[in-house]
Order: structure tokens, then sequence, then C-alpha cells
């Protein structure tokens, strides 16, 4: 496919024998692509939050969870965490905020308690043998890489250490399987699930293609999805050179357009490709970070530029934006409009409320990933994006483990 760039920067490293009719359609259609970003978040700032229920659970129970799972509040609680960071040797360095260097345990003391219901006590043992020869597949960024970790720290503490466990590492599939139960777990990377190409050393985003991901999912009994920080990123975060949609290329567009159009076309693989009665599809929405002390204490009284030295969650958070952060209100209008236009079931994890009043959570410079001039600049290197292990992504496994046994 022959494609051309308006960037005289990337006109010098890219050839491509392109009309003069090609580039201004390009041209003309790269600005006309824009301004439809602001109909697109008028129409769906008119419509209201939805929670989609797990219809035909995988496990059939008699008991079923009508309460809001994601309304409550922190509670302290001396029984936890679940596990030890220790005792789990499969903790990303990331993540491992104790082996870091973490001098404090109090944010490991919270649990989720929902207003109007208790949450069953996670099972390991129970989880394994009620799923007994499933497949379960976290799919999406390192969030959901966080999440995939945790799970599996929560069952293998549960089990005997004779118990047998085998892990075979990829990219971007990476699958720990529980041999005794038959149970396998699995990480499949895709930041924005959609599909992303190599064309002469050019990273295409692929707004409109997701087959070269789906193909991986065929066949899983328990789907979680997970997307949304890496539609915004920029500079040197960003993980693409062009976005692909429509048959044309652009060096950039609206990020909530690129998303919604992203989002849509999983929405439609999803449709089209599931086996209903056999896959659960679950999507986690956004996770938010603490890069704003503001948004939890007036700025007179904020110590920090970021989530470095809080250890206590924040209480009373109330959002104008429709019950969510700034920065992720709008993904969030996004996630719900294209899940409610689904034929497909699908449930979606509310974590981000409850995990945003977990400003205390995060890896800050505790984190294998920096070097020590790195962590003595707290200020610019913590990082409030990602969470400790043990921690908050227990929590969201937790609500999992409930919205799917429950």
């Amino acid at each position: 496919m022959a494609f051309a760039s308006s960037s005289s920067s990337c006109s010098s490293s890219i050839t491509y024998s392109v009309s003069k009719l090609f580039l201004y359609t390009f041209l003309t259609l790269s600005l006309r692509f824009r301004p439809n970003s602001s109909a697109l978040l008028v129409k769906l700032r008119h419509t209201f939050r939805n929670h989609h229920k797990l219809v035909n659970p995988v496990i059939q129970t008699n008991q079923t969870y009508s309460c809001n799972l994601f309304v409550g509040s922190w509670v302290f609680d001396e029984s936890y965490p679940l596990y030890q960071s220790s005792h789990c040797p499969f903790i990303d360095p990331e993540f491992n905020c104790k082996l870091y260097g973490r001098p404090d345990s109090t944010y490991l003391k919270y649990r989720w308690k929902p207003a109007s219901c208790d949450l069953p006590r996670f099972n390991g043992v129970e989880f394994l043998q009620r799923m007994r020869g499933k497949r379960i597949m976290f799919v999406g960024d390192s969030l959901g890489r966080n999440q995939w970790e945790s799970l599996i720290c929560m069952i293998f503490s549960a089990l005997p250490r004779s118990s047998p466990t085998h892990i075979i590492k990829g990219d971007p599939l990476t699958t720990f399987s529980f041999l005794e139960y038959g149970v396998k777990i699995s990480f499949y990377r895709a930041p924005y699930l959609v599909d992303i190409d190599i064309v002469e050393g050019k990273r295409i985003l692929k707004l409109d293609e997701i087959s070269g991901n789906g193909n991986a999912w065929q066949g899983v009994d328990v789907l979680i999805f997970n997307t949304g920080h890496w539609w915004t990123h920029k500079g040197s975060l960003q993980g693409w050179d062009y976005m692909e949609s429509g048959g044309m290329l652009y060096e950039d567009m609206d990020r909530l357009t690129a998303f919604y159009h992203g989002l849509t076309t999983w929405a439609r693989w999803l449709d089209a490709n599931l086996d209903i009665t056999r896959t659960r599809v679950i999507f986690q929405s956004i996770s938010p970070t603490h890069y704003n002390p503001t948004e939890w204490t007036s700025g007179s009284l904020a110590m920090t530029k970021n989530c470095y030295g809080e250890t206590y969650p924040a209480s009373g958070m109330v959002y104008a934006t429709d019950g969510y952060p700034a920065e992720d209100a709008d993904k969030m209008r996004i996630v719900d409009t294209v899940l409610k236009e689904m034929s497909v079931p699908v449930y979606l994890l509310d974590i981000t409320m409850l995990s945003a009043m977990r400003k205390d959570a995060h890896p800050s410079i505790y984190s294998g990933d920096l070097k020590p001039y790195q962590r003595a600049n707290p200020q610019k290197s913590a990082d409030c994006s990602h969470w400790c292990l043990p921690g908050l992504p227990d929590t969201w496994n937790h609500l999992f483990y409930t919205a799917l046994l429950f």
C-alpha cells in the first residue's frame, strides 16, 4: 500500500510514489478528521453510565450479587494482604515495591467494602476448582499485566508448594498454568487492542483491523480486556508512527476519536467472532493515575508533585465529570457508549473510582525499573501509573472473582 506524510522530517527517510491527487486527498481528510471529535464528544456527554451485567456466567451458582460492587469505601483490615511478595516469585520488578525498598506497609492493609453488601472472601483453591479445565486471558497494556500477576500470586499463595505449575513466557503472549487443575491464565500484550503493523520500519496503528490480535483470543473461556493509557501518550512514549483509518494514513488525529474508532473495531470483532455460549467477556475500566495532587488535596497543602510520599487512601473524593477523574471521564463515556451498542454481553469491571482513592498504592520510586539517580528525584521519576503487588490489583481480582462466580 502506498502512503504519504505531510511531515518534511519524515519525507527524507520514507520515499513513496504518490500522485498529487492522492496527497491532496490525504491532507484534506487529515484536516477533516479532527473536528468530528467534538461532535462525537458532545454525543457521548449525553449518554448515561450503565453497568453491563455478566449473563450466563461460566460457573452457574445460586447466589447473585445484585448490589453495586463498585460503590463503597476502603476499610483497614489487619488480615491483609492476601499474600507476601516474597512468597510469589512471579512479580515483575516494576511492581515489587517491598523488594525495592518501600518502607511503609499501611497501604497493604486496606480492604474494599461495597456500601450495600459484603464481598465473599477470595479463595484461590475454590477458584481453581470451579474453573477447572478452563482458560483465562488478560488482554491489554501493562495495567493488564499488573492484574494478571496479581491473580497468579493470589492463587499460587493459596496452594501447597507441591502443586505443580508451569509458565511459558513470550511476547505478546505469556501463559501460567496450574497443572493439577488444568487452568491456564494468560496475558496477551495489546495496548491498543487493535493491530499494529510494521511497514518499512514504521509502526502503523490500524484502527480498522484487529484480526492479528483477535486470532489469539479464539476459544478462550474468560477474556478480560483493558485499554486507555496508551491512546494519549505522545513523544517518546507514543507507540506508533502513523495511524491508519479508512485506508488513509495520519500522522496524528484527535486521540479520543482514535480511541473510539479502535474500541469500535474491537467491539465489532467480538460481536462477529465470539461464541457467547463458551466465552465470557469482561472490560476493565480505566485505571487512574496520581500525578496531580490537587485531585486529592488543595494546592496549598500539596507537599509533592505526584504520588510520592502518599501512605494513606484519599477519602471523600468527588468529581464533577460524571463521577470520574477529569482525564478519564471522556474515555469512560466512549467505553460506555461502545459497550452499550454491542450484542455480546460484556461486564464492566468499573474499578476507576475506587482506584482513584488509592493515591498511596503506586510503586512511586520503589520500582526495579528505576536507577539510583532516578530514585533520588521522585518529583520527575515516581511511577504513579502502575500499582504495587501485593496491593490494589488484588482488589480488582477480588471483584472479578465475585462477578464471575457469585
